[in-house]
């Protein structure tokens, strides 16, 4: 199955560039249907350029703070430099989502 889900600019080329294997995303009724071995194709929210990953594996976590206790920062994709904190996921995700429906960490590989 080929599913399609946007990215902002960073992160799309974090994942071009192959060092970000690890997208994290709302466990939602639309990341549920995502099995191992499936197609994502992201689109870069600014350049409308388009990349194909497979999906390695899915890890399910309660919150973000417990997936970010689980990957190293590079896969999820910061820097060396950078500070990870799950609280960068709150801009995208209310804790109030979270509780909801928990949050997924999709392994990926480039096609």
């Amino acid at each position: 199955m080929i599913h399609k889900m946007n990215l902002n600019d960073g992160p799309f080329n974090n994942i071009k560039s192959g060092f970000k294997t690890i997208e994290m995303r709302l466990y939602d009724e639309k990341r549920r249907m995502i099995n191992d071995g499936d197609i994502i194709e992201f689109t870069n929210r600014i350049t409308n350029e388009k990349i194909s990953t497979k999906v390695i594996k899915l890890y399910i976590f309660n919150n973000f703070e417990e997936l970010y206790k689980q990957f190293d920062k590079i896969s999820l994709g910061y820097k060396e430099n950078e500070i990870a904190s799950p609280n960068d996921m709150n801009i995208y995700y209310s804790k109030e989502e979270q509780e909801k429906y928990g949050v997924v960490g999709i392994e990926i590989k480039l096609k």
